[in-house]
């Protein structure tokens, strides 16, 4: 169970309970690792748990009927993946899958609801999280439909960079094509723009990014406004402890 503790320190949300509500959680979680491409949630599928990600990345993709995949919003270590439960929903048309490898505390979605109902830190963190990432899903469609390739692709390598508090992101350009909504061509040209600038390099299956300050200059406004609503998560979570 100390294992467990400390394990869920790394987690913005889990960080900032008390602990009575954490040890009330500890039972019914468990660690597992994440491997890249891994399907959490498949669309219209029962939500059974939830996933408090403490390593890598999770995506969340919206799929066509014609198979076309594109990326509407990401989750790391700031928040956790399964929102709908708490809005009294057990599925969701959406896919899940890890983006980027790493590790989360898995719950039980029904152990999960009952703690967020009883209120306290449980419910006004999550709550506080589902805010800023329905920012992100919302200003994701504004860029995804109004900004070159170049400038999202920019945002988005920022995103990763945030989330996994890394330079080195392991991704293909097959991949970030059907994240941006994009085709690998255009992709390849827009990275190519960026490396031609400096701010990064690649080889087969990974981004460097070389000049962060440089890729927050080029890219698009959407980075901002999502950076600066998540940036306030970690304070005023932390500030329910006292509340």
């Amino acid at each position: 169970m100390k294992n467990l503790t400390q394990t869920a320190a790394q987690n913005h949300i889990l960080n900032s309970l008390g602990g009575d509500e954490l040890e009330r959680m500890l039972p019914d979680m468990e660690l597992v690792t994440i491997s890249k491409g891994e399907v959490l949630y498949n669309p219209d599928e029962k939500i059974t748990h939830v996933y408090f990600p403490v390593k890598g990345m999770i995506s969340v993709t919206s799929l066509t009927a014609e198979g076309q995949q594109v990326e509407i919003g990401t989750i790391g270590r700031e928040g956790m993946a399964g929102l709908n439960v708490c809005m009294e929903a057990d599925r969701t048309p959406h896919e899940s899958m890890a983006q980027i490898a790493g590790a989360a505390l898995k719950m039980k979605a029904s152990a999960l609801k009952d703690e967020f109902n009883k209120g306290g830190t449980v419910q006004k963190s999550l709550l506080r999280f589902m805010h800023a990432y329905l920012l992100l899903v919302s200003q994701t469609a504004v860029c995804n439909r109004l900004h070159p390739v170049d400038r999202r692709l920019a945002r988005w390598l920022l995103m990763c960079r945030d989330r996994v508090q890394s330079n080195l992101l392991s991704v293909t350009q097959e991949f970030l094509a059907a994240m941006l909504g994009s085709n690998r061509p255009t992709v390849t040209g827009a990275a190519l723009a960026l490396k031609n600038e400096g701010f990064i390099k690649y080889t087969r299956g990974k981004v460097e990014i070389l000049d962060a300050n440089g890729l927050e200059n080029y890219t698009c406004e959407c980075y901002p406004i999502v950076k600066a609503e998540y940036d306030r998560l970690p304070k005023y979570i932390v500030n329910q402890i006292c509340v």
